[in-house]
């Protein structure tokens, strides 16, 4: 392995670290936010979609420069997947550790019923708005809680293949990023007399 390959990943790594456990805090703040704080449904949708895809979209681009800088402003489409494939990986890892497997199961193992209960209350809210008769809204209530009840009966294997599922998608986001974010070095053509 080449130095570059090998500082890349190193940096990345690092990056993966700050972006796994800004991850996992954006993941609490969404949880408390949602479940706790906000009264609007508007919030309750849109409070998940900033916390866990704009404001990581954009640490993610910013990370990918900074460290596309510090391997020399250059890096091939191998290296640059490599490198944010492991900053993903790590920060992966970290969120689904302490989310998944801290929070969930210690701090909060009520959580689900919590974010359950949260999505039943603003998609009622939502239809009375909308003049939904009581009747639909408890139809559409029972159907909400019988779809989270086939999601709670989650098995060991569920889970393994659920971050398998993920790692591909890593790798996937990955190439991704990594097509966006390579910059090959120039080539240099001498001239011939």
């Amino acid at each position: 392995m080449n130095n570059i390959d090998r500082q890349t990943k190193i940096i990345f790594f690092k990056y993966g670290l700050i972006l796994g456990f800004i991850f996992l805090a954006l993941s609490i703040l969404s949880y408390y936010f949602i479940t706790q704080i906000t009264e609007s449904p508007a919030l309750f949708v849109g409070v998940p979609i900033i916390f866990r895809l704009f404001i990581p979209v954009i640490l993610t681009a910013f990370l990918c420069f900074n460290g596309r800088k510090k391997i020399g402003g250059y890096w091939t489409f191998k290296q640059a997947t490599a490198g944010i494939f492991v900053m993903f990986l790590t920060a992966f890892f970290i969120q689904f550790l302490g989310k998944d497997m801290v929070f969930d199961k210690i701090v909060a193992p009520d959580n689900i019923q919590k974010t359950q209960a949260a999505a039943i209350r603003f998609k009622t809210i939502i239809l009375k708005e909308k003049g939904t008769s009581e009747a639909d809204i408890k139809k559409d209530n029972a159907e909400m809680k019988k779809d989270f009840a086939l999601q709670d009966n989650s098995t060991i294997g569920d889970t393994i293949r659920g971050v398998v599922i993920s790692i591909l998608f890593v790798f996937i986001l990955a190439l991704l990023f990594g097509a966006l974010f390579k910059k090959d070095p120039p080539v240099l053509v001498s001239k011939q007399a």
